[in-house]
């Protein structure tokens, strides 16, 4: 590909792409977030403009084209004409071939999906075993073996035309024809059939452990609660750990636990509330401490955690759930017979672990990551395996479909199946059996306002459950097998149509890559995070059992207990002795290496195009400053905001963005720029295209953040930038010079030109932070804007509020109380902020008070003031210190003359 310069150096249409990302959140069928569990995912939307952005020219029709192809809907049903030329666009532009993309950090596949979809050579790699098989599941197989084929249809597929419905929990195929499937797309039928296979063998093991109730309802799923003893002597009582009441909580359907304390035991009725009617939120435990329903004694988290850890806390089954078919869900609580059966299925497990010989035990026994790594909570109560995750039946449940898991693999090949093509069909069930972990662990909920189950991963991390959820493997409703192979079926449909060509799913580091010096077109990526996510340790959930379903598939992976962590570019300080800092710089130095070998095997007129997640002005710093190290020039830097809009504030500008595309080129020349020389080039170069930013609409923290990557480009060009007296210039410092431009041009914007040099420090920082973030900000960025409107965060007094890694920034009502606020000192002119703040704490007195002051502090007939006043306003519409502002803006025509000789009180 020779090198013109791409539309992503340019260019990008943010509104659109950010819409389409945010609403794929809430798309489900067919989407590869429901194949497996992977963590901070990017969206397809996002993805896919990245790519296209990334390898078309910078022409006004591919800028239009991005805007039709980051729908859902172009891809729903297949890739609708605009995805099809857009992969026309990207083979034209590499010249007739499709261009060599990289993704080394391939996670959950979705960056290098839709490089596969716009008809790239897709290579895709990840040191984690997990990922690996979620990407061969994505990448690999859909497209290599779920094509429309005319092969003949197995006699066991073409059987089930002729007994589908006898006795079978059948799954829906469309038009009800098992061979019409198969020859539409075979991996998708054969998953299908294979995962039937196993679920008739399971549920006829299992099915005592899951009774129907006497009047023929189904169990959907059972509530349980730990417990622990009551500390006070003289009372002693078990008590259930049980965070609320509610079972059903929606406007037309209130029903909840409620507890009976009977003697010194604690039983539970299900109870209807009506509408209106008051029922306690809160249960018996918060933030770990408990509280005895029976004499009220608090029980500290420290005791709570002694006894799990002595292994004397207990679990009590309080309810169950069912399935009344038309009518939805009903509640009762949990009766002895149900407690019966779970002590049979427990007893079951341990004949099963009697018996059980091989290199493996039959339940994960292979422990949790130590205490304080990050995520982690549940290792502080005593679980220091993976396998003490699932109470008995769960864990007896899970170890039989493992078997039948095993089992349908041997059974294929039997059949006849070819081995490469029977285990691309057992890795899916695979996937199926991961998604049945993941809804039948002791750390599920049972999510009252929609009534379903929420599976262990609904957050990125492991902390402790006090009442979970346990799911009737064989319901049709929430949690059960049949959902699980439905869900991963519509992703295989989905991947066989999004490309015909298979990708290139590789397994190893960054830092070494497997390819020739200058062999790719194009690196886009979404490296890992400093502490973002801890995605080795959280994966070991999956890896355990995928070592018992399909490892021996895959020998060369799953060889080791977890996976793998020594090279993991994670900040993790138990992995360094507690040491925060060792940690930090370990991470930092594997991401340096891995920029260093993407930088060697791109081709000379290659792109790199790289997510980073916008969390600390220092950390990206240190990243770019890598990036610029390995031979990187930055070209631009486009803010993404992917949350649904019911999250984002109500001024969507004031919200920072969740990811950020960093675009780079490969660094020509080089040598030793001269700082005044290329500040001079920054300030020519930069000005132009704020301006173009400004009329796109791009404004607060995303305006900033888009003028990063044209600010640093004059900077980036060179290996190293020295001052006259020759110290180093870091990226640091030279951001701090960008960053001042680009406030100067958006507060002349904001305010007006001339208005800007009347405005003192203290209130170009507050306009500009309420402008960028909104009353809340990153301490470092605080710190930053700060210092480029020429005052420190601690020159501020009460106008900021420090906590932690947040900085407020605070309106007039939340410095009621300090009563010198505006108040002249000796030094000089007040504050102007402070001035305005007081002025609206005036309003109530009235109009001569406000000129009063007003005219003693010299502000009257400040045109400067009452710009400022203007701009806050605007920047602070819909909220309550924005409709003072206007107020006072309408009185100022009105305001009198202030009196001879008055002079300001103290409120």
């Amino acid at each position: 590909m020779s090198h013109k310069r791409r539309l992503i150096e340019h260019r990008l249409p943010l509104k659109e792409i950010s819409e389409a990302s945010a609403k794929e959140k809430s798309i489900r069928h067919g989407h590869i977030s429901t194949l497996h569990i992977w963590w901070a995912r990017r969206p397809l939307a996002a993805s896919r403009a990245a790519v296209f952005a990334t390898l078309v020219p910078d022409t006004d029709a591919n800028y239009e084209l991005v805007k039709q192809i980051v729908p859902w809907e172009a891809v729903k049903d297949g890739n609708n004409a605009a995805i099809l030329e857009a992969r026309r666009r990207v083979l034209e532009a590499g010249g007739g071939k499709p261009p060599k993309v990289l993704d080394p950090f391939g996670g959950g596949g979705a960056i290098p999906l839709e490089a596969l979809r716009l008809g790239c050579e897709v290579y895709s790699l990840d040191l984690n075993p997990v990922a690996h098989l979620i990407q061969r599941a994505t990448l690999e197989y859909p497209q290599k073996y779920g094509q429309p084929s005319s092969r003949a249809v197995p006699e066991y597929i073409r059987a089930r035309d002729t007994d589908k419905g006898k006795g079978r929990q059948s799954l829906d195929l469309g038009d009800g024809e098992w061979t019409s499937s198969y020859q539409q797309n075979p991996l998708a039928a054969e998953v299908r059939y294979w995962g039937e296979w196993v679920l008739e063998r399971a549920k006829a093991e299992l099915s005592e452990f899951y009774p129907p109730d006497p009047d023929g309802k189904t169990p959907v799923a059972f509530l349980w609660a730990r417990t622990v003893t009551c500390t006070n002597p003289t009372c002693r009582a078990e008590v259930p750990l049980v965070r609320q009441w509610w079972l059903a909580k929606k406007d037309k359907k209130r029903i909840a636990l409620r507890p009976k304390v009977e003697a010194k035991r604690i039983a539970f009725e299900v109870v209807e509330v009506a509408k209106g009617e008051e029922w306690p939120d809160k249960g018996t435990i918060e933030r770990g401490n408990a509280t005895c329903l029976v004499c009220g004694t608090a029980i500290p988290v420290e005791n709570v955690r002694d006894e799990a850890k002595q292994g004397s806390w207990g679990e009590r089954l309080l309810a169950v759930v069912l399935s009344t078919g038309v009518e939805g869900k009903a509640y009762r609580p949990a009766k002895e017979a149900d407690r019966a059966v779970f002590e049979q299925a427990k007893k079951r497990l341990a004949e099963l672990e009697a018996g059980h010989s091989g290199e493996m035990s039959l339940v994960p026994d292979e422990p949790l990551p130590p205490k304080g790594t990050l995520g982690f909570r549940v290792n502080l109560y005593g679980i220091e395996t993976w396998g003490q995750l699932f109470n008995p039946r769960q864990a007896l449940a899970l170890v039989t479909f493992a078997k039948w898991v095993r089992e349908a693999h041997a059974e294929m090949l039997k059949v006849g199946m070819d081995e490469e093509w029977a285990r691309g069909v057992a890795t899916y069930l695979g996937l199926v059996f991961d998604r049945q972990a993941n809804s039948n662990a002791s750390l599920c909920r049972w999510h009252n306002s929609g009534e379903k189950l929420e599976g262990v991963f609904a957050r990125q991390a492991l902390p402790m459950v006090w009442d979970y959820a346990e799911v009737n493997p064989f319901s049709d409703q929430t949690g059960g097998w049949v959902g699980a192979l439905e869900w991963v079926n519509k992703v295989i449909e989905h991947g066989a149509e999004s490309a015909a060509n298979e990708g290139f799913v590789l397994r190893g580091t960054a830092t070494r890559l497997p390819f020739e010096d200058g062999f790719l077109d194009a690196i886009i990526t979404d490296p890992p995070y400093y502490d973002a996510v801890p995605y080795a340790d959280l994966s070991d959930f999956f890896y355990v059992w995928l070592k018992r379903t399909v490892g021996h598939l895959y020998p060369e992976h799953f060889r080791t207990p977890l996976t793998p962590k020594r090279e993991e570019a994670v900040q993790n300080p138990v992995r360094h002795g507690g040491d925060n800092q060792k940690a930090k710089q370990f991470f930092e130095e594997m991401m340096g290496q891995a920029f260093r070998e993407m930088h060697r095997v791109l081709k000379p007129s290659g792109e790199a195009t790289i997510v980073f997640a916008h969390k600390s002005t220092e950390a990206w710093e240190t990243l770019i400053s890598a990036l610029i190290k390995a031979g990187f020039q930055v070209e631009a830097s486009w803010p993404l905001h992917t949350e649904m809009q019911t999250r984002l504030r109500a001024r969507e500008s004031a919200a920072l963005a969740s990811s950020t595309f960093l675009n780079c080129t490969k660094r020509e020349g080089g040598g030793v720029g001269f700082f005044t020389d290329v500040r001079r080039e920054m300030q020519e170069a930069i000005r132009p295209q704020l301006e173009e930013f400004w009329e796109a609409g791009i404004r607060g923290a995303d305006f900033f953040m888009s003028a990063i990557g044209p600010g640093l480009e004059s900077y980036s060009r060179y290996d190293v930038v020295k001052r006259a007296d020759g110290r180093e210039v870091g990226v640091g410092d030279f951001l701090d010079e960008v960053r001042k431009i680009v406030l100067e041009f958006a507060l002349s914007r904001v305010l007006g030109a001339k208005a800007l040099g009347a405005v003192d420090g203290p209130t170009q920082f507050a306009l500009l932070a309420l402008w960028a973030y909104g009353p809340e900000l990153p301490s470092d960025e605080a710190r930053k804007l700060a210092q480029s409107a020429g005052v420190e965060i601690a020159e501020l007094g009460s106008l900021v509020q420090e906590k932690g890694e947040k900085t407020f920034v605070r309106l007039s009502a939340e410095r009621a109380k300090d009563e010198r606020l505006g108040l002249a000192e000796e030094q000089g002119q007040v504050v102007m902020i402070d001035a305005l703040h007081r002025t609206l704490r005036l309003m109530r007195e009235g109009k001569q008070a406000i000129a009063d002051y007003l005219g003693e502090v010299g502000y009257l007939e400040n045109e400067a003031f009452w710009q400022v006043a203007q701009a806050l306003a605007e920047v602070l519409e819909g909220s309550e210190e924005g409709r003072a502002l206007k107020e006072l803006l309408a009185v100022r025509q009105g305001l009198p003359k202030p009196k001879e000789g008055a002079s300001v009180r103290l409120f």
